[in-house]
């Protein structure tokens, strides 16, 4: 029962988005409009209160972050290999490994953590905060990565990858936001709190107006009969991920609810903007949102074992 409460709220949101958009019960560009509201002041908001009021607390998140950052690279590494033994063309083995490693953790992790009980952690702050302090830098990671192994795959490794890269860094409202929140953490500044709460009621809205916004974005998918190698990057993402994570974490003396934490990161289905990037940078777009909606599918397994986990 446990597992069901924590996850069915989540899933149900992202099926509420797909019938919203099949059923045309709202426009066709509503919940892509409701998605830009939420990439560009939901989650800012939720980011930036969040960091600004306990990023002092950081200490505690470095073996959290550490854990992800080792998982992440093993998990890019085991991309590769997969790509390798399946004869992916070099063209589209980018866009294989970014589907196999970005994952939608502000839109998915997180109101699956924020819907476990929310208690403190060894080392004093929530495990919302934990959460927080673990995404955003991994935010920054993911769009480095991403555009990285994009371009890498189109053979373009060098001075010309330094553009595109800077670019999709400087329009990306949640780096923005971090970079911010962390500004103001490490000042000891502090909003009105007229405007503090303004920033919280956004930062509210961000997580089930993002999920409605994942269901939506799945109808315009297009799967067909090519799901083989979508399905083998989906169960990259959200089997050989979350095992890496388990490994390393235990590898790291990593425990408890911080590495539950890390875990459900690392089970998360494919990030929606990975569909996004490819087609941006040219990488293959069918694979991408293929890999999203059965990485959705299979993410559901896993996820309720890691949540119905001592």
């Amino acid at each position: 029962m446990h597992i069901l409460n924590v996850l069915a709220p989540v899933f149900l949101l992202i099926a509420v988005g797909v019938w919203l958009q099949r059923s045309r019960f709202v426009s066709p560009n509503f919940l892509q409009e409701a998605n830009r509201v939420t990439y560009w002041l939901g989650l800012p908001a939720l980011l930036f209160t969040q960091l600004a009021g306990s990023f002092q607390d950081v200490g505690g998140a470095r073996l959290m972050l550490g854990v992800m950052l080792a998982a992440t690279g093993l998990t890019v590494l085991a991309g590769y290999a997969v790509a390798a033994l399946l004869r992916v063309p070099g063209a589209v083995t980018g866009t294989f490994v970014q589907g196999g490693f970005r994952g939608n953790l502000a839109f998915v992790g997180l109101p699956i953590i924020y819907a476990l009980p929310d208690g403190p952690l060894a080392w004093g702050v929530s495990t919302r905060t934990a959460a927080v302090l673990t995404l955003a830098p991994m935010l920054v990671v993911y769009n480095v990565a991403g555009v990285g192994v994009l371009l890498l795959s189109q053979h373009s490794l060098g001075w010309r990858m330094l553009a595109p890269l800077a670019r999709q860094l400087a329009t990306t409202p949640p780096l923005l936001a971090t970079v911010a929140g962390l500004i103001f953490a490490l000042a000891g500044w502090t909003l009105p709190a007229a405007l503090d709460q303004t920033c919280r009621a956004l930062g509210e809205m961000a997580l089930p107006l993002g999920l409605l916004g994942v269901g939506g974005s799945l109808v315009t998918v297009r799967l067909g009969g090519h799901w083989r190698l979508p399905l083998t990057c989906a169960l990259v993402k959200t089997l050989v991920s979350p095992l890496l994570g388990w490994a390393v974490g235990h590898a790291l003396g990593l425990g408890g609810p911080e590495l539950k934490i890390v875990m459900i990161f690392m089970a998360c289905p494919s990030a929606v903007i990975s569909y996004t990037m490819a087609l941006e940078l040219k990488g293959d777009a069918p694979l991408a949102s293929g890999a999203i909606v059965l990485s959705v599918l299979t993410s559901l397994a896993t996820l309720a074992v890691i949540v119905g986990a001592a």
